[in-house]
Parts: C-alpha cells; sequence; structure tokens
C-alpha cells in the first residue's frame, strides 16, 4: 500500500503543473519552455501568433532534417586516415629464401625421365620437318601419355579452332597432328597446351619430396648478422610445392626475434647462396635465381606471389622500410584480430602462423576444390583424411580444376568471406643490384667459397651458380598509418546541439522540457482511458435492467414470505416491475449512486480518502 500511495503522489506532481487536458497542457508548456518561439505563440495576436506557428514549424523541420543528416553519417561508420612517422629500435624482419628451381634434377630424374623425352620429341614435332617427326617418337613410352596429354591447338580459323594430338600417328589414328599441308603455324595461330602433370609429384610422400630439394647446408654459403657469424642452422626449413626447400630467417616460431642495432649495411644480414644452377630440371623451370620474402615474425610466407628474384652473380642490396597499418574494427571496417571469426579453416596454421587474407583465399580454394572435385590441389595444403588429385584416382579432376579456377562465382565467395587483418606490418623495399665478384677478385672469392663449401683448393663455383644479399633497414623511422573514427559520438551530439540552438535556440533543458511534456501527455491519455473503461464498465451493469435499479426495500420485500406461501407463488414488490416473468435479483448492497461521472483531480481524491492534502 505504502508503494501504491508512493505512486500516485509522484504520479500526481507530473500531472499537478501542465494541467489536466490536453490544451491545458499545450498552453502551460508554451508559456514555460525556454525555446523561442512557443512563447511568441501564446503571447502574439492572431496574426503574429500565425506566423510564429509557422516560423516554429518551418524549423523544427530543418532541425529534425539536420539531425537526420548527421546521425546517417555517424551510422555509416566512415574512418579518417592519420600518419605518424616514429623513431625506435625495431625487429629485424623474417628473411625467407628459396631456390629457384624446386628440385634437383639429378634427384628427380627417375620420375621425369619419360616425361623429358616426350618434351623433348614434341618440341621437334612443332619445329621440325615432317620426316624427322617420324623418327622423334619411334623409341617413346606413350604410358605417361594418358595422364599428360599434350595437345596444339589450331587457331587460324578463330571461329573453328582445331584441337590437334601431336603423336595422333603414333598413339591415336582418330585426328590428324599436323596443319594443312603447306602451312606452317606461327606463335599467333598455334598455341601448345599441356594439362596439369601434378600428379607426378603429388603422389610422392612429402618426406621424399624434401629429400629432393636443396638442403640447407648446400645452399647456404656464408651468413653474417651484424657482425654476429651464422649458418644455416639459423634458419627454418619449410616445404612450398612450388618453390620446393625454403629457409626462414629470424621466423620467431622458438626464439625471441633479432632487433637491429642501428641501420645501414654493417648491421643487416648479409648472405651469399650457392644455387647450384647446373643441376636444375630443364622442363620444370626456366628462371635462375634465388627467391626471397621479407615478412612478419609468425606469418606464412607466400614467396611465389610476394617474393623477388635476385639474380646469380650479381650483390643485390635491399634498403628496407617499415610501414605498420593498424585499422579499425566493427562496426567501421570488417577486419579480424586473429582469423577467429573467420568461416573459413586456415589450412596454413599447421606451423603455428598467424592469419592472413591470402591464407584464407587459398585456403578457401582448397576448399571449394574438396568439395567440387573430391580431391586436392598439389599447390596446398591438405586437410586431414583428404586426398591430393591425381590422374590415377580422380580421371576428371583436371576438368574440373579448370572450371573452379575460372568460375567468378567461387572467387567472390572466398573475397566475401575472407577477412583483411587489423594490424599488419609491410616491409617497403629499395633495391640495387651489382654484378660480384668483379674479374680483379673473382678468383680469390671462389677459392674461399670452394673451401668454405667443398674444403677444395680447387674452384668448384662459378659466377653463374652464385647470389650475394644484403638485406638491412635503411632508417629507423618508422610510419604508423592508423584508421580512427572520423565521427564519434562527441562529433555527433555537437552537431545535434548546435543545429538545435541555431534553429530554434534551445539546450538539452528543452529536450528535458519536451521529454516532461510528452510523458504528461501520456499520462492524460492513460487517465482518460481508464475513466472510458470504469464508465463502460458501469454502463454494462446497469443494462441488467429494464427498468430503473430496484431499492433495497424492495429487494427485502420481495425476499420476504410473511404467509409462508409456497415458493412457486408469485410474490413481487409491485404488480409489472418485473415483466416477461424476469427472475428477482438476489438481494444485496446496491451499485453506489453517483451525482456524476466527471473525473476529480488526484489531490480532491486523496485528500477526501486521507485527509491531508499532498
Amino acid at each position: 500500500m505504502q508503494v501504491k500511495k508512493y505512486l500516485l503522489k509522484c504520479l500526481h506532481r507530473l500531472q499537478k503543473g501542465p494541467g489536466y487536458t490536453y490544451k491545458e497542457l499545450l498552453v502551460w508548456y508554451c508559456d514555460n519552455t525556454n525555446t523561442h518561439g512557443p512563447k511568441r505563440i501564446i503571447c502574439e495576436g492572431p496574426k503574429k501568433k500565425a506566423m510564429w506557428f509557422v516560423l516554429t514549424l518551418l524549423f523544427a523541420s530543418i532541425v529534425f532534417w539536420q539531425w537526420g543528416v548527421f546521425i546517417r553519417t555517424y551510422l555509416s561508420w566512415e574512418v579518417s586516415v592519420s600518419l605518424s612517422v616514429g623513431f625506435k629500435t625495431m625487429d629485424f624482419p623474417a628473411v625467407t629464401i628459396c631456390n629457384a628451381s624446386p628440385f634437383q634434377y639429378s634427384k628427380v630424374r627417375h620420375l621425369l625421365k619419360d616425361l623429358d623425352q616426350l618434351m623433348e620429341a614434341v618440341l621437334e614435332r612443332i619445329v621440325a620437318s615432317e620426316p624427322t617427326r617420324a623418327n622423334a617418337t619411334e623409341a617413346l613410352n606413350f604410358t605417361l601419355w594418358n595422364h599428360t596429354p599434350l595437345v596444339l591447338i589450331d587457331e587460324r580459323n578463330p571461329h573453328h579452332p582445331v584441337v590437334l594430338d601431336l603423336f595422333a600417328d603414333h598413339h591415336n589414328d582418330s585426328a590428324s597432328s599436323s596443319p594443312a599441308p603447306g602451312r606452317t603455324c606461327n606463335a599467333l595461330e598455334c598455341k601448345v597446351a599441356m594439362r596439369l602433370a601434378t600428379n607426378i609429384f603429388s603422389q610422392v610422400p612429402a618426406q621424399e619430396l624434401v629429400k629432393m630439394g636443396y638442403p640447407g647446408e648446400q645452399l647456404v654459403l656464408a651468413c653474417l648478422f651484424g657482425a654476429e657469424p651464422c649458418s644455416y642452422r639459423n634458419f627454418t626449413p619449410l616445404f612450398h610445392p612450388d618453390c620446393g626447400n625454403c629457409y626462414t630467417f629470424n621466423w620467431g616460431m622458438t626464439e625471441k626475434a633479432l632487433p637491429s642495432a642501428n641501420p645501414g649495411v654493417e648491421f643487416g644480414l648479409k648472405l651469399i647462396l650457392d644455387l647450384g644452377q647446373e643441376d636444375y630440371v630443364p622442363f620444370l623451370t626456366s628462371t635462375a635465381g634465388a627467391r626471397l620474402l621479407l615478412h612478419e615474425q609468425r606469418s606464412y610466407p607466400f614467396v611465389k606471389d610476394e617474393g623477388i628474384y635476385a639474380l646469380p652473380g650479381t650483390e643485390t642490396s635491399i634498403g628496407v622500410l617499415v610501414d605498420k597499418l593498424q585499422r579499425k574494427g566493427k562496426p567501421y571496417s570488417q577486419c579480424t584480430l586473429n582469423g577467429s571469426d573467420v568461416p573459413v579453416h586456415n589450412l596454413y596454421r599447421d606451423p603455428n602462423t598467424t592469419y592472413s587474407i591470402q591464407a584464407c583465399i587459398r585456403s578457401c580454394f582448397q576448399d571449394h576444390m574438396i568439395r567440387n572435385c573430391s580431391c586436392g590441389h598439389y599447390l596446398y595444403p591438405l586437410p586431414h583424411g583428404e586426398k591430393y588429385c591425381n590422374s590415377h584416382d580422380f580421371p576428371d579432376w583436371v576438368y574440373c580444376y579448370s572450371e573452379l579456377r575460372r568460375s567468378l562465382g567461387q572467387r567472390e565467395t572466398c573475397i566475401r568471406m575472407c577477412k583483411e587483418s587489423c594490424n599488419d606490418t609491410q616491409y617497403k623495399m629499395t633495391i640495387s643490384m651489382a654484378d660480384w665478384p668483379s674479374e680483379a677478385s673473382e678468383d680469390w672469392i671462389f677459392h674461399v667459397l670452394s673451401q668454405e663449401r667443398d674444403q677444395s683448393t680447387n674452384i668448384t663455383l662459378s659466377r653463374k651458380g652464385i647470389v650475394k644479399l644484403n638485406i638491412y633497414f635503411q632508417e629507423f623511422n618508422y610510419r604508423t598509418i592508423e584508421e580512427s573514427a572520423a565521427n564519434n559520438i562527441v562529433w555527433l551530439l555537437s552537431n545535434l546541439g548546435g543545429q538545435f540552438g541555431f534553429w530554434m535556440g534551445g539546450s538539452v533543458l528543452c529536450l528535458i522540457e519536451f521529454a516532461e511534456i510528452a510523458i504528461d501527455f501520456l499520462w492524460i491519455t492513460v487517465i482518460r482511458l481508464v475513466a472510458f473503461f470504469k464508465g463502460l464498465r458501469q454502463r454494462r451493469a446497469q443494462a441488467r435492467y429494464a427498468g430503473p435499479p430496484p431499492t433495497v426495500a424492495e429487494l427485502v420485500e420481495a425476499h420476504t414470505n410473511f404467509a409462508f406461501q409456497p415458493d412457486t407463488a408469485n410474490h413481487g414488490p409491485k404488480p409489472g416491475a418485473y415483466p416477461d416473468e424476469q427472475t428477482l435479483p438476489i438481494p444485496g448492497t446496491p451499485p453506489p449512486n453517483y451525482d456524476s461521472l466527471r473525473l476529480q483531480p488526484l489531490d480532491v481524491i486523496e485528500s477526501d480518502s486521507e485527509g491531508d492534502p499532498i
């Protein structure tokens, strides 16, 4: 009961000031508000009232329009980019190096013997004369041709291209292998196409593939970081299907990242690599050199897509500048901190690497490959329990892979599912090259390096097989590119208040007044609804009687049997008072007889019931 009385008092105080009707409430608001326009509507004459009403309505509309513009701008979550320059000791980047040839030909010769012979015969068959073609394929093993067929596409008639089997006369009699007599295909009219031959290496165990690549002790001839010597043991091995054995310096997986003491060549990483170009696979790669990439610690190196080449016989100097990118997360962008909210299983997390959008897109493609082609592509990591594609177990995988690779929907799906990393570090490189060693010093340098590699006094190296690298910080200044909210809550409130004050002369207190008047409007509506439903209930109670409601005496007399007559006798207070033999009502307390149904103020009601005004 105490809570009910307290609530009644509170509601009464809300209701007491403005009045008890909508008109009284509006008049009270216009007379007491701090906003300029409504006061003039009350105080001025009829003409000025109309003028000030129109002006107030117009400026209020402008305020609400401006508020909508600012709120929509705030909810667009735009960002501004700031660039700052810092100076401090920085961690040296991780450096991944690979040989341009993924495998040593001497170790994969037994796997590629038949393929090499077929490729040599193909080249002769394309460029040689007719008699020579017949002799080029007499002793070939065509078993491999079922898995890696090579065709010649004649496009001299672009509307009707002709696909010709180069060994049709020896392997398949259904088609001719050469263009029309007397005509020769040139480079623009004819193309040579071969199905992917990855099934050769996809069936070799990963441990065997690592043994077929270039070992670290052979690739790294000399190493120096600052003034400290290093060797291949300071590199973390990593096998990549495209690049073979790669080695990462300062990866930070098991050890702390190495800092750089000062900028300059003398405080960076110096490497001399032995490429072993004489053992390159002839038809697997046509590029000689070293492939290298600078990246963050614990990030997976995508050397083929993001790396650069260092030419053999040169000294390549790479000056590094650091850019740190810091993006705003949700709701300003869809970037991710660690990839945990990305609906793609990261296949490159096996060596405990961090998330990157490149890893996500490649993992997404491999997932589509497995779902559509029932096997995984050799160039991407394989989920547990799946198999790599090969022509023996999956004969149609090449066509499936080609269709999936050309699919625009697949690319859009992966781009939509993958997110950028919120924090990223980019290394800008300034590259310069010079011939190394010079003609005057190559003898003694090759003597020293041969002694280092083979413990031999003879020269076992040549200019075409070695490369020297210098990687260093160009300066210790680093740039931070940071995103910040272009429109924050302070900006929003300032603009909303500025527009309201400029057009209406209002403030926050005016908004509180408006909220108060809205509550009063609501409370008046509640009181009227309560009165309406109470009156409706009373009218329904009165509708139970055909005539006026009986008095207490009549009800008592109707139910009193002085003569002890049977109950079936029809006794009533007055004949005809209840026609149609209507059943008499049960006597009881009659409903109160109100003088008026007009609602009285709460202070009068409460004063009558409690005896004390509020």
